[in-house]
Parts: C-alpha cells; structure tokens; sequence
C-alpha cells in the first residue's frame, strides 16, 4: 500500500482518487530511496507507473520544504517530446490538486506568448522540453538556480534525438540542485551511462522486473514482405482484419507517414497522422481525434514513440522496422500498457532482418514468423551472417595460449 512511503493525506487521497491500490515494482525501488534524497538512475518498461514513481516524491519533499518566497520552479522535469511533458504536466496536477502545489508546461511547438504566465508567476514544478526552455534561459527569462530537483526522463531518446548539448547546459544552470533522477525505458547502449556518470552523485542505481500483472502481454510476431508493395497490402490487410480497434503504425520518414495516409485512405481507412513538424494545434487534433476513438489509426514516426499515453490501443504495426533496439521496445510499449493485452505487428522485408536479430537476443526470445495466406511471401527469409565467427588458431597459437592460461592458474594457486 503507498501508506508505507509516508507520504501526506493529501497525497494519499490523490494516489486513491487516481485508481493505484498497490505500488508497482518500479514505485517501490524508486519512491523510498527518492524521499531520502538520493540521486536516482533507473530503469523500468514503458507502461509500469515511472512517472509517479519520481512524481510522489517530488511532491512529498514540496510539502516538507514549503516555499518561502515567490520564485521559479524549484523542481525540472526534462522530456524529450511535447506529448509526453504534456502527459506528465496532467500526472502532476492530479496528484498535488489537494495541495497548493503549481505546475507549469513549457514546450516549443506553440505561441511564446502562452509561456507568459508560467515564467512571470510562481511555479513550483516545470515540465519542459529542452529546446524551449533553454531558449528562455538564453534570453535571461527563465532562471534555473532555484532548481532543487532535476528529473531526466526518458534520457536515452533524449540523447538520441540530438538533445546532448541543451540538456548538458540546462545541468550546467541547475548547478546548485540537490537531487537528480534519470529514468529510462531501457539502458541500452553506452550513451545514457556515460552520460549518467557526469550528472549524477553516487547514484542509485534501480532497474525493476515488474510482476506478472505488470508486465504487458504483448503478441509479438512479424510478416516478411517481398517488396515496397507487398508490404502495404500486408498493412491494409491487417488494419481491416477483426480485432485491430485502435492501430499505432509507425513508419521511419515523415514522407512514409504521409505516403501511408493517403494510400489507407483510398483503402477506404481513414487515419490520423503524426510527425516532428506538425504545428502544436494540429498534433492536439489528431490525438485527441484518435484518443476520442473517432479515427482508430494513427500513422506516426517516433515523436510518438514516447508519451504517447492512450489506453486500449489494440495493435503497433511496424511498417518500417526501426535501426535500434530501444526504438522498438519503446514504440510496442504503446500496447499492453498496465497489464493488458496488446500485439506488436513488424513487416519485415531482407535488410531489416539484421536488426530482427538484435530484437531477438535482446528479448532473448525468437519473432514468431506468419503468413497471410493471400500474401504469402515468394521469397525466402534472408539469413543474417554470424558476426561471431570462430577464429582457428594455428599450432603455435594454440600453444601459446594454452602456456598463458597455465601460469595464470599457476598465480591464482599461489595467492
């Protein structure tokens, strides 16, 4: 029970008003260890309740250590896309609105004008995207010395999307903070933790392994296409099959996602679209029309892979597959959220099947292979080439070796 955190009734009546019964696996490695200051550096799949794991802290230590003074926000929390830093702006205001806690969003994508408020009155915790809020701290609007807690969330696609040097400079302004968390969906790769050992003090280190119940069941299974064409008429086949309620399909260019919409449409599919330069008003309309249930899909690239959070979406299709591994886990983590059921769909053709592989020592877990009957593949499944392949040793290597592992257990003896 969140009873355990010691946390203010106040919170508490959120927590319940908000559905949580029980803390999950994440909540109760992060939320203890939060609460007593420590820096954080964590990592928990999509879908397993991150965000109110630094959030309840975040607001516990607020009510602690009430504002003396007005000011600027005393706490940061750093997204990587608008969706998401609005997501978490809601999460924020759900769980304080019994207190007089303010939260503020800022991001790029809208008016200036509309920031106003925000950066001329008290807020007490800022949720921003690091493009915009450093253009503010540039021009002298925004200062970030009051920072007493700085949370990265979701750093490792932060980094991916080109975010290193803003976000190394809004750290460098909040120089005087007192605790800093970094989640991530995944750890993968050895960007996040080189850049975790310059931002954080003796950290915490937390990766959770959610229960059963938390886990999201999702159905992952791939179709290999022949070609460009094939693997459309694979997409339209599976959208108009019995089941698909509510589709993410992603594609890796802007130019497939507009591609993909016109040709579902004259499928007689209406969807939705979604990509890095859409004007904000236009990327509300098209959530809020999918999220309503009006469109039941939505073709995207990955600025929807992350705080993109709308319940019951029943299938991810990938139409491209992406590059990375983390890409992948963070996309099909749109479905299966919370425990429910979900399935993550990938059309493959040859030259993705390398990354196939990746996915599979990742998972630790083979892709289900099927077939469409009326779209059965004509071509064989391309092999990936063992990049590990056994090097003989010549005669005098072998002995060579065999005399270096000899003395080396001949030292272990000794000592």
């Amino acid at each position: 029970m969140f009873e355990q955190f010691d946390l203010d009734s106040e919170l508490l009546a959120c927590v319940k008003e908000q559905g949580y019964k029980k803390p999950t696996s994440i909540q109760e490695l992060v939320i203890p260890k939060a609460m007593i200051g420590k820096d954080i550096l964590a990592s928990a799949p999509t879908g397993t309740g991150k965000t109110a794991a630094f959030l309840l802290p975040i607001a516990q230590h607020l009510l602690d250590y009430p504002r003396t003074q007005p000011g600027f926000p005393r706490v940061l929390i750093l997204t990587p896309t608008r969706e998401l830093a609005i997501q978490i702006g809601q999460d924020s205001e759900a769980f304080t609105k019994l207190t007089k806690i303010k939260t503020g969003v800022i991001t790029g994508g809208v008016n200036y004008g509309s920031h106003t408020d925000i950066l001329n009155s008290t807020t007490d915790i800022l949720v921003a995207t690091p493009g915009r809020l450093l253009e503010y701290i540039e021009n002298e609007q925004f200062d970030a010395r009051e920072i007493e807690i700085l949370v990265l969330d979701e750093a490792d696609r932060m980094l991916d999307m080109g975010f290193s040097e803003t976000i190394n400079r809004i750290v460098g302004e909040a120089r005087w903070r007192k605790q800093t968390m970094l989640f991530s969906a995944t750890l993968e790769g050895a960007a996040v933790l080189r850049f975790s050992k310059e931002v954080l003090k003796d950290p915490e280190f937390l990766a959770s392994n959610p229960s059963r119940k938390e886990k999201a069941k999702i159905h992952q299974w791939l179709h290999l296409a022949d070609s460009a064409q094939h693997k459309l008429d694979l997409l339209v086949n599976t959208l108009k099959q019995e089941g698909v309620e509510r589709a993410v399909v992603f594609a890796n260019k802007r130019e497939t996602v507009q591609y993909l919409s016109g040709k579902l449409y004259a499928d007689e599919l209406p969807c939705v679209w979604l990509e890095g330069k859409m004007p904000q008003d236009k990327r509300n309309k098209a959530i809020e029309r999918f999220k309503s249930g009006e469109i039941k899909v939505l073709v995207a690239t990955d600025v929807a892979a992350r705080g993109l959070d709308i319940d019951d979406i029943t299938h991810v299709i990938n139409f491209d597959l992406p590059r990375k591994v983390d890409i992948y886990i963070h996309r099909i983590g749109r479905t299966g959220r919370a425990g429910s059921k979900g399935t993550a769909i990938s059309l493959v053709e040859a030259h993705d099947m390398p990354v196939v592989a990746k996915i599979e020592r990742y998972q630790n877990e083979r892709l289900q292979r099927r077939v469409i009957e009326a779209l059965r593949p004509k071509n064989k499944e391309a092999r990936v080439a063992n990049k590990k392949a056994k090097i003989k040793l010549t005669p005098a290597q072998k002995k060579a070796k065999a005399k270096k592992q000899a003395k080396k257990k001949a030292k272990r003896a000794k000592s």
